[in-house]
């Protein structure tokens, strides 16, 4: 089955540091602006089931001498809400053991389309369709 793209927002509606968690084909996935690159998730915690993509974002303490705080990666990983269990968001690999446990993750895509917008705060009042030129970002499944 060829790879399909799903539209998730404008660019606008995403800042870096934000995520934006969506419902794809019954899949629940947080797609993330990491430092304006984009990255997707699915909102699983291989650990026990949490909603992953709820759960901080932070970096974390690399490997050092013993005495020396190596804070790197910040807005990068994600913590389980749950256990605590953190995860690469680039890459969805666990920071405790990469090579053995990650969680899904998905091409996103940034492209320019023409789209159309509405006024939804008021269903009662006329509305017209106005085409514009915007940033889109899309997760491929």
């Amino acid at each position: 089955m060829k790879n399909q793209r799903f539209r998730v927002c404008t660019v606008a509606e995403l800042s870096p540091g934000e995520r934006k968690i969506v419902e794809i084909n019954g899949k629940t996935i947080g797609v993330f602006n990491v430092h304006g690159e984009y990255y997707a998730l699915r909102n699983i915690c291989p650990h026990q089931f949490a909603p992953l993509c709820r759960g901080n974002v932070t970096g974390y303490n690399a490997p050092s001498e013993v005495g020396i705080y190596n804070w790197c990666r910040e807005g990068e990983i994600i913590r389980c809400p749950w256990h605590g269990w953190e995860f690469d968001i680039k890459t969805g690999r666990s920071i405790f053991n990469p090579h053995r446990v990650k969680t899904k993750s998905y091409p996103v895509v940034v492209s320019q389309e023409a789209c159309e917008t509405a006024d939804e705060e008021d269903p009662s009042v006329e509305t017209y369709p106005v085409a514009v030129d915007a940033d889109v970002v899309y997760v491929v499944l």
